[in-house]
């Protein structure tokens, strides 16, 4: 489903620049769950934003279905973003003034589908999650991981080909890290959708299809 071809990736710094990402090499298989693991500053979360078109490479290429992500538009590629891939990162970057159902509706709303079905599809949605009684409850009102269960539903509201996840488990206790893993898992194996997680938990990248190893902007 995803190829990246000898992907280059550097930032500037001062006069000169930091390499990030050194010639990657990856295909992504639709339906599977990936974990990608290495030390910080390894270049997982560059290669990951790449993936989803949240930053460009330097050098290389990135495609989907056979689209070439980096020849579309910044419109074309939002609108792609916003059909085709489901984001969760560390942080659930929620909207502190809005609901949980609220915040699982966004994706949706923004491709202006009607409300009515998108708020009945948000709520099975954050049921199936086990927060059909936290629906109606904001974010700080809100466990973390009842927060990330919410992310996580946002970023499957638009049925994506592939979820990005970087890091959901940084900010929870493993007894809860364990159970969000588990529901990651379900939904691969019943609704199909892909992820890529990249993950500095050795217990939890273990349970997935594949693991990814990177080191100094290489996969290893």
């Amino acid at each position: 489903m995803i190829k990246v071809i000898n992907l280059y990736k550097s930032f500037p710094i001062g006069s000169s620049e930091l390499p990030v990402l050194k010639g990657i090499n990856l295909e992504i298989r639709r339906g599977e769950l990936i974990a990608i693991v290495g030390a910080s500053g390894a270049g997982k979360s560059t290669l990951l934003h790449i993936i989803g078109t949240l930053d460009r490479p330097s050098h290389g290429t990135v495609t989907f279905d056979g689209i070439d992500l980096f020849q579309l538009s910044e419109t074309q590629q939002a609108d792609f973003r916003n059909k085709r891939i489901g984001f969760v990162f560390q942080f659930h970057h929620l909207l502190p003034e809005f609901t949980a159902l609220e915040n699982a509706c966004m994706p949706a709303l923004v491709q202006r589908r009607n409300a009515t079905s998108v708020q009945a599809d948000a709520k099975a949605l954050l049921e199936t999650m086990g927060l059909g009684h936290r629906l109606h409850h904001k974010p700080g009102e809100l466990s973390g991981g009842e927060q990330q269960r919410v992310a996580i539903a946002r970023a499957l509201m638009q049925k994506p080909d592939v979820v990005l996840a970087d890091e959901p488990t940084g900010n929870l206790d493993s007894h809860t890290g364990d159970a969000l893993f588990r529901l990651i898992r379900d939904l691969n194996k019943t609704q199909g959708t892909t992820f890529v997680i990249v993950t500095h938990n050795d217990k939890l990248s273990a349970q997935a299809d594949r693991i990814i190893h990177m080191q100094d902007g290489m996969i290893i």
